[in-house]
């Protein structure tokens, strides 16, 4: 009976079943996007890559300190999302760029640390088993980071993930010169030769291919704060693999108000480090949000963090359901509540800006990029 009520809740996940009357559906709103362009790129000393690698943020400060930071100058806006690039070869070069129709950007969060604790009372989490499901959209999109984070595939070459996992702020990550991102298959048996038979009750064994990364992109925003004043707004990366992985990826969006969420929830899935081999699936509420950052309670463990955090809502251009990515999960943060701490897990919204950066770096033609 467990089995089944389990089967039924992730048959409901893949194809985000939502109460919603009839004559009402959860529709994607249309975002005037700015354009961000280069303006100028500068060569970096190879860095040593001697950071150890964090599976996850932590911060004190909670949506009220976020809200009462000021907004930032459009220089400052400029500076945050200007970005370096690490290549495979271990050069490394910084970019300045253009904003043009500059919507209002986020403000900052300060960070120190935490206990270990991120299962809030009953662990809602799914473990995810079976080619049917893992070998599936969306399941399939989540893929694994060799420094022990999770991505998510965005383009036909394109990963994105969490900046923490590649660098700490200060430094790029030991392993991140050889990164790979590592995808789900199912073990060959010994002596099938192919064959998919079986008799046996228990979950076919997976085991991961892994496809080296070319180039990262991280905002100099998160390696400017460092999970410090604006560092955790800007807690995302994209990476190019050098090959194109062949499966099907998920959109990005821009992230809508909390309150236009299908029923206020979101969805992702990601390789908590407590499920080794897992792909581990979770839906909570959003709690509450700032122009940069949403607080909720899913249930996570470190490694999970990178994860693409994504609703499924009415496309009405193309009449048709489309699931995008909304945000990457990032970490964790300790909330001083009326005198009483509470903890939320965090997720990074992607913003109009935001999306209009990790667009150009897949795309590279802002023409592209317009509509979020």
């Amino acid at each position: 009976m467990a089995a089944l009520s389990t089967l039924i809740l992730l048959l409901c996940a893949a194809k985000d079943v939502l109460p919603s009357s009839p004559h009402w559906k959860p529709t994607w709103p249309s975002y005037r996007v700015p354009v961000i362009l280069p303006q100028s790129t500068l060569n970096l000393d190879k860095p040593q890559f001697d950071a150890e690698a964090r599976l996850e943020v932590v911060s004190p400060c909670g949506p009220a300190c976020h809200k009462s930071s000021p907004l930032p100058t459009y220089e400052e806006v400029k500076n945050y999302l200007s970005y370096e690039t690490l290549y495979a070869n271990g050069s490394l070069t910084e970019t300045e760029v253009g904003i043009y129709i500059l919507s209002n950007s986020g403000d900052g969060s300060r960070g120190r640390s935490r206990t270990k604790r991120q299962i809030y009372g009953y662990d809602s989490r799914f473990s995810i088993f079976g080619k049917d499901f893992l070998l599936n959209y969306p399941f399939s999109t989540s893929v694994k980071l060799s420094t022990g984070c999770t991505g998510t595939l965005v383009a036909e070459k394109h990963v994105l993930t969490a900046a923490h996992c590649i660098h700490d702020g200060k430094s790029y990550v030991k392993g991140a010169q050889k990164l790979r991102v590592g995808f789900l298959k199912p073990k060959q048996k010994d002596g099938s030769k192919g064959s998919n038979s079986t008799n046996s009750a228990m979950p076919e064994k997976m085991k991961f291919q892994w496809i080296r990364v070319k180039r990262t992109h991280v905002p100099k925003g998160w390696i400017k704060g460092n999970a410090n004043d604006i560092g955790m707004d800007y807690d995302y990366a994209l990476l190019e693999l050098k090959k194109p992985h062949k499966r099907k990826f998920m959109k990005i969006g821009v992230s809508p108000p909390a309150r236009h969420l299908p029923g206020g929830r979101i969805h992702f899935s990601g390789y908590d480090n407590d499920r080794p081999g897992n792909l581990v699936y979770r839906f909570c509420d959003v709690k509450d949000e700032t122009y940069d950052l949403l607080y909720q309670q899913c249930d996570a463990q470190p490694g999970a963090s990178g994860s693409g955090v994504y609703v499924r809502m009415w496309k009405r251009q193309n009449h048709k359901w489309e699931r995008k990515i909304i945000g990457i999960f990032s970490g964790h943060q300790w909330v001083d509540m009326n005198g009483t701490p509470q903890d939320f897990n965090v997720a990074v919204r992607i913003t109009p800006l935001k999306y209009a950066q990790i667009c150009y770096w897949i795309k590279g033609n802002y023409l592209d990029c317009r509509e979020g």
